[in-house]
């Protein structure tokens, strides 16, 4: 039962921690509640998707309670004369979703970089200021892991795998999938004969596809299906007929990723496994690599132990917009999931509206998992 005195220890907390935020230098955002709807069903993973609270207006628009912060944020960001400039942002305030074992509307925290041309600092930068900002509204000793995203791009790249396999394989990781159920081929939701549709999608581009899937979907007076978009299901049926058609990944290619997704433990280590491995298989990951052992100086530098984090190649976060390093934090004595969660995500403004890809990395903090909100 939360008491009135737990509830202005809260709001004391939360106070602390927006104003901890904005003396870093990360003024504090407001972006509206009610949200397009479409930006979130196409743009975020499968977790959110399902959960989003929809609603619409008398002109026939669908629009969604604010699920999650950085979304809106990018948007307002782009929509203001700060837009392609360096620039930081905090937040603190009510999200909705759906949740079987809780309240729909809880508060989140959270801070957003955009426009730092210096990626290690800046994902340095907002990894160490989330944990403090936690630890701020009474989080214990956290168990925080990390990932990249962008090496893990890079590296299956610079295997040359089918494009159909390169979708499952990114898909399943940030999906925190087996590698055997990553290859195992894809079942029909509703164990339905799609044969049919799979024939005409067979050799058709990605554009008549999505062209053919969106016809049939307005004809049944369909937008989306169980969250996912119309481009969403055009992919999935292409990547059935793709599968269908053949084109299996090369046993020495399937080797190199298990030996890659077998990385883990301290950072360090791992940078000279991962090392060891590209030099093992003549993959040229210098660059990427080399960023990664500078990002370990640059949270290292900021006061933080990097003995302590814990990474795992393994490890991707289930939003479809993240391209490189990614992290979680838990409090085991609080809560079973994440209190932080986040990573970069250089190719979201562009997708949002930018001409062009800019620098962006955030963090999201859960107060709830910490007591620390109703």
């Amino acid at each position: 039962m939360t008491t009135e005195t737990d509830k202005d220890r809260t709001s004391e907390r939360e106070a602390a921690l927006i104003a901890r935020l904005i003396a870093a230098g990360y003024g504090r955002a407001e972006p509206a509640i009610l949200q397009p709807a479409s930006v979130f069903l196409d743009l975020s993973g499968e977790d959110i998707r399902g959960r989003i609270y929809l609603t619409g207006d008398a002109s026939g628009a669908e629009y969604c309670l604010r699920p999650e912060y950085t979304i809106p944020v990018c948007r307002d960001y782009l929509a203001s004369a700060q837009a392609g400039q360096a620039a930081a942002f905090s937040y603190l305030g009510p999200v909705f979703r759906y949740r079987s074992n809780g309240p729909a509307e809880f508060n989140q925290a959270g801070l957003e970089s955009f426009g730092r041309a210096d990626r290690e600092a800046a994902d340095a930068e907002i990894f160490t200021l989330a944990v403090e900002a936690a630890h701020e509204l009474g989080a214990g000793p956290l168990k925080v892991q990390i990932g990249d995203t962008g090496l893990f791009t890079r590296f299956l790249a610079m295997l040359d795998l089918p494009p159909v396999w390169l979708r499952r394989i990114r898909r399943g990781h940030a999906r925190g999938q087996s590698l055997d159920l990553m290859f195992k081929p894809p079942e029909n939701g509703n164990g339905g004969d799609h044969s049919g549709v799979l024939a005409a999608l067979e050799g058709t581009d990605k554009t008549g596809a999505r062209a053919l899937v969106e016809d049939l979907l307005s004809i049944a007076g369909i937008s989306s299906v169980s969250g996912r978009s119309a481009g969403e299901i055009a992919e999935r049926f292409l990547e059935q007929a793709s599968l269908k058609a053949g084109g299996a990944i090369a046993a020495e290619k399937r080797s190199l990723i298990e030996r890659y997704l077998a990385i883990e433990g301290n950072p360090d280590a791992a940078s000279g496994k991962l090392r060891a491995l590209a030099a093992d298989a003549k993959l040229d990951l210098a660059d990427v690599l080399d960023a990664f052992d500078a990002r370990l100086g640059f949270i290292a530098a900021r006061g933080f132990d990097v003995s302590e984090l814990d990474f795992s190649a393994r490890f991707g976060r289930n939003l479809d917009y993240y391209t490189g390093f990614v992290f979680e934090a838990h409090d085991p004595a609080r809560a079973i999931r994440p209190i932080i969660g986040g990573g970069r995500y250089d190719g979201l403004l562009r997708t949002l509206g930018a001409t062009q890809d800019i620098p962006a990395v955030g963090a999201a903090i859960w107060c709830d998992r910490m007591g620390a909100s109703a």
